[in-house]
């Protein structure tokens, strides 16, 4: 106490810091998470973008190849022994332990499902699509002579039919209407309209084409021997130079041929009129390729 009898003054200080955090450790914990999460979808990424060849090397990589022929440890101050057995222990050269892979389910992000198809599927696939050109291309060419009012009556000239070898567009004789002048190979000026309308329509359609001439029974009189083989023959020629001078390409000819009358349409009467005919068959690829690989010079056995 004071000696005046005054009681002392005492003052409390109070020192006033910041608040804290409040609990901020969450935000470590979450920042961790987050950092787990983009390692394992980092993860995913890599195993979708790897091949099999890839998944298989790295599981190799980790799995043992050799096992130790010891009983104890190897190498060291005592030689290479310790007290008591070692822990592992073979008879055998090699491990056996061979892990094996589950089957693959990411391949360049493609399933096994998403594999090539099969040569039978493209087969298929292939025959449908020329199926859909043919068809395409018979109405074309039928509405080309619908939409030309004098040529509509040779529409009955004209069959479009399928083959094995591909679309055959035929051209044929009918009484009254003949293509050609009787023994001659130079074409009337409607069946050259015609072929103009023929060529129009394949000319864009990616096959190429066989063309061959035909004649009746009627034995052709010369004194020169000229007959139906060279009348059939000159007849297919000419039809493929209209062709040719219509637009069609003419590398994409494959084949010119007289048959004169071995093949005839209508074979109860060899002397009908529908025997007199041209044939253009735009050729299946199959068909194509076939011909064109037994048509090379090692296959006719010749050699340089």
């Amino acid at each position: 106490m004071a000696e005046d009898g005054k009681k002392p003054v005492i003052k409390k200080v109070i020192k006033k810091g910041g608040h804290g955090h409040h609990g901020g450790a969450w935000k470590i914990a979450y920042a961790d998470f987050m950092t787990a999460m983009f390692a394992f979808f980092l993860l995913m990424w890599l195993l979708n973008s790897m091949t099999e060849q890839q998944l298989s090397g790295i599981a190799d990589y980790f799995a043992p190849t050799t096992a130790s022929l010891s009983k104890s440890g190897a190498g060291g101050m005592l030689g290479g022994k310790v007290i008591g057995e070692g822990v592992l222990s073979s008879n055998s050269s090699s491990s056996a332990f061979n892990p094996g892979l589950p089957p693959p389910t990411f391949n360049n992000g493609e399933s096994q499902q998403d594999q090539a198809p099969s040569e039978d599927e493209m087969q298929k696939a292939q025959a449908e699509k020329e199926q859909q050109q043919f068809e395409q291309t018979a109405d074309e060419i039928r509405k080309a002579i619908e939409g030309v009012p004098d040529l509509k009556e040779l529409g009955k000239n004209l069959l479009i039919d399928n083959t094995p070898e591909g679309l055959r567009i035929q051209i044929v004789d009918r009484d009254g209407a003949a293509m050609f002048p009787s023994g001659s190979s130079r074409m009337n000026p409607n069946m050259r309209r015609l072929l103009g309308l023929v060529a129009t329509a394949v000319k864009d359609v990616p096959k190429k084409v066989a063309i061959s001439g035909h004649t009746d029974s009627t034995k052709y009189a010369d004194p020169n021997g000229y007959g139906n083989w060279e009348l059939s023959s000159d007849r297919a020629l000419a039809s493929r130079r209209v062709l040719v001078e219509e637009g069609f390409p003419a590398q994409r000819v494959q084949r010119v041929v007289g048959r004169s009358d071995t093949d005839p349409l209508d074979d109860k009467n060899l002397g009908s009129p529908q025997n007199r005919r041209i044939s253009i068959v735009l050729l299946r690829d199959s068909i194509a390729q076939a011909e064109k690989e037994r048509a090379t010079p090692q296959s006719l056995g010749i050699t340089k």
